[in-house]
């Protein structure tokens, strides 16, 4: 799946997912009764949706319903990630970074972190 646009919503579920699949609806409905106050209705809703759109798979597996994610959190979170930096830094990662390090000071392994990713960048070939 190579476009992908999850809505706040789907995160919440998608991170349900993610953290173990397959999983009955029911264990979906009470965790994010738990962590995110929905209703049940709310989630078999969002259950259903994200099911025809295909990001999510469905299973019945004795008198149960089984999910599982249809897309990796690697590919969600690089598209999100990508469509934040093109939306509100017009693609410029040096303005994010420098907005980012405005607000809070950094520390030592921080820093080494961000030298690290860099150098890792300058060897990989421009697409």
């Amino acid at each position: 799946m190579s476009n992908i646009n999850l809505t706040n919503a789907e995160w919440h579920v998608m991170d349900c997912l993610w953290e173990k699949a397959p999983q009955a609806g029911r264990e979906i409905v009470d965790t994010l009764k738990e962590h995110v106050g929905w209703s049940k209705s709310t989630t078999l809703t969002m259950l259903k949706r994200m099911t025809e759109k295909k990001l999510i798979t469905c299973e019945n597996s004795e008198k149960l319903r089984m999910y599982s994610p249809c897309i990796n959190r690697d590919d969600a979170v690089k598209t999100e990630t990508e469509n934040f930096l093109n939306r509100v830094y017009k693609g410029s990662v040096s303005l994010m970074v420098s907005a980012m390090t405005q607000k809070q000071a950094l520390s030592e392994e921080e820093i080494q972190e961000l030298y690290d990713i860099l150098k890792q960048s300058q060897t990989k070939p421009r697409p």
